[in-house]
């Protein structure tokens, strides 16, 4: 072989000693092919560099060689989102896979050209997660979709237990007047957040003390939803002890006014990020994992893909409690 000769199937068969198709055979695990020649003409690739010509295999499959991923347009500047963004296109590229990003202010009059689709949890009401789950095409959410529809895969994680833990946590640390602001239940982490913190009310005899603010809500509207929680005349007359915070960003926005109270009131977030790691003091948060449950919806699909997962499968993803200073008990 010429040292300048591209590396094809063919170059991998003449070197293996098979025919090409043997080698394709081999190298995509079908066919009737031995172990042992399998593992010949693997190491002969691996040696020469041979890399698969996507396009080509694409094709051949009738495949578009690429996926559609959707997440609200209104979330696509949260550092979360961006996570899992490149936790699905890495798990793609793996499997030699572009991604297309659909976002909610996209109207189509045609379905997207992909193979199948990872819709970032999906919004109720949202017309064009609509009209993408009416194509038709195999789909997999991160989160339940809160309308009639359901995906074909569910990739969910455990919110309300994990938010019983943090509560949990807050009691411990001295709380008997946790409030909570959260998103609408148009989302169903949101929903499962704001079901679960009020379920924990109820177990424990507390008065729930909820302000909700839109999905998309500005820093404004978040700072005065905690003021309200953060002021001796909200709810029934005293104010929160510890306050959680659902929505991405929004502890961050809010722990300045937190400190100037000069109460000691406790401070958490439902979503971690560098700026809960970083703030001052670090910010207890709720690992929800976004690269990981963005990879994870990704392979999802790619098994329902292939046919080695069918319809209807959900998988659990599993997320973590940090506990930081802004939680501890002050003296």
């Amino acid at each position: 072989m010429q040292a300048d000769e591209p590396v094809t199937i063919l170059t991998v068969a003449r070197e293996a000693g098979v025919s090409k198709t043997t080698a394709s055979d081999a190298l995509r695990g079908s066919g009737r092919v031995s172990e042992r020649t399998r593992e010949t003409v693997a190491r002969v690739a691996e040696r020469l560099g041979y890399v698969p010509n996507g396009s080509a295999r694409h094709l051949r499959k009738a495949s578009t060689g690429t996926i559609g991923l959707h997440v609200p347009e209104v979330l696509t500047r949260s550092s979360y989102y961006m996570s899992f963004v490149f936790g699905v296109v890495e798990q793609a590229a793996r499997h030699d896979y572009d991604v297309t990003l659909i976002t909610s202010g996209q109207r189509r009059s045609r379905p997207p050209r992909v193979d199948g689709l990872v819709l970032g949890d999906p919004l109720g009401g949202d017309p064009v997660v609509e009209s993408l789950m009416a194509t038709g095409l195999p789909t997999v959410s991160c989160e339940r979709f809160p309308g009639a529809r359901q995906a074909d895969g569910v990739v969910w994680s455990e919110h309300a237990p994990m938010l019983h833990r943090l509560l949990d946590h807050l009691s411990t640390a001295g709380s008997v007047r946790p409030g909570l602001i959260v998103a609408g239940d148009e989302s169903d982490w949101a929903a499962s957040l704001h079901r679960g913190y009020l379920e924990w009310c109820a177990t424990k005899d507390i008065t729930p003390r909820v302000r909700r603010v839109s999905f998309d809500a500005t820093g404004e509207e978040i700072r005065a939803a905690a003021r309200t929680l953060l002021a001796p005349e909200s709810s029934d007359g005293e104010a929160v002890d510890a306050l959680v915070c659902a929505p991405a960003g929004a502890a961050t926005e809010v722990a300045p006014m937190v400190r100037e109270t000069g109460s000691g009131v406790l401070l958490a977030s439902c979503v971690d990020s560098a700026a809960t790691r970083m703030a001052d003091p670090p910010i207890t948060s709720i690992d929800l994992r976004p690269r990981e449950a963005g990879a994870g919806c990704a392979e999802l699909l790619f098994e329902l893909l292939s046919g080695t997962a069918g319809p209807g499968t959900e998988r659990v993803h599993p997320i973590e409690l940090e506990l930081r200073p802004s939680t501890h008990p002050h003296p």
